[in-house]
């Protein structure tokens, strides 16, 4: 495989990212979208999954959202899931557009809070043919109510407000808090988890320097308003593999199956991934490779061995 430097403009912010080519394709190459959850950035794990998908002769386009890592975009960290939609719709703009790729077989994949974004895009764009969500994010305020617990809850809602009083004096100033913190008792943050905040730290140590532990208030905010369940009731024929760890208290395992019994496609697979949590699939290369590996067949099912089914 070989991979590319690419960039393309959403609503007017240079975003960056990587294209990913199978070395022996012959004609055009089914393509898929790739974008990160929670602060991520593009050297964060999805390079593994984006050589699998080439071995298997499938193109790969990541990204890193405006506002992150490589690309343009003000307030830096700050995660709008509807802005991140719209990069992810803009890329497949760009792949409809790019050389020796089928514009007809275009995929998305998504982990964590873009595992969630996938969801939507299968039930609000016609262009995606196939998706993949792992461990989604499906609910943020559920979500943050339960891993927060009442009294953490409690400070977190105190500091959205502090935030929106702050913006509204002055639409410059406003708060940051940690994606994650080693001592979540005594430190807000947005995901308060130390797994998380160990993990990523070693990921940003090793592999993804412009990983930043840090996002605004703000994005915290618009989380307590996200949900794909009133979307996942539209996705009619788009094959979705939904790919959970078993027992994952980070986006739990339990919201997550709950959203995916409500995808009214057929076409439609949950994988139950045993002896795994949510951080493992970051840290522990052995589990990430069994995700890889099914995300890569149902990619290979439906996007590659379309072109192989005679047109009636």
């Amino acid at each position: 495989m070989r991979r590319e430097d690419i960039e393309f403009t959403s609503e007017g912010s240079l975003v960056r990212g990587w294209l990913y080519r199978p070395d022996d394709a012959t004609g055009d190459v089914p393509a898929v979208v790739l974008a990160g959850g929670w602060c991520y950035v593009r050297e964060l794990v999805m390079p593994y999954y984006a050589e699998a998908f080439a071995s298997l002769g499938m193109a790969a386009l990541i990204f890193d959202y405006r506002n992150l890592g490589s690309s343009e975009g003000e307030p830096r960290q700050h995660l709008d899931p509807w802005a991140q939609i719209r990069d992810y719709q803009n890329a497949l703009s760009f792949l409809e557009r790019a050389d020796g790729i089928d514009p007809d077989r275009l995929g998305a994949w998504g982990i964590s809070y873009s595992g969630g974004h996938v969801l939507i895009l299968a039930a609000t764009d016609p262009r995606v043919k196939a998706i993949v969500s792992q461990i989604p994010v499906v609910d943020g305020y559920r979500n943050m109510r339960r891993v927060h617990g009442t009294l953490g809850y409690r400070r977190l809602w105190e500091a959205v407000l502090e935030d929106r009083r702050l913006r509204y004096e002055n639409p410059h100033n406003r708060l940051y808090l940690p994606h994650a913190s080693a001592t979540p008792e005594e430190e807000l943050s947005a995901w308060p988890f130390p797994e998380t905040f160990t993990t990523f730290a070693q990921l940003q140590a090793t592999e993804a320097p412009l990983y930043q532990n840090s996002s605004t208030m703000e994005s915290v905010d618009l989380l307590l308003n996200y949900d794909v369940n009133p979307f996942v009731t539209r996705i009619y024929d788009t094959p979705t593999l939904m790919i959970v760890a078993e027992g994952d208290d980070l986006t739990l395992w339990d919201l997550e199956i709950e959203s995916y019994n409500r995808i009214p496609t057929e076409k439609k697979k949950l994988v139950v991934l045993p002896h795994t949590s949510h951080m493992t699939l970051y840290s522990d290369r052995a589990k990430l490779a069994v995700a890889a590996e099914e995300a890569s067949r149902w990619f290979a099912d439906h996007l590659v061995a379309k072109a192989m089914t005679p047109q009636r």
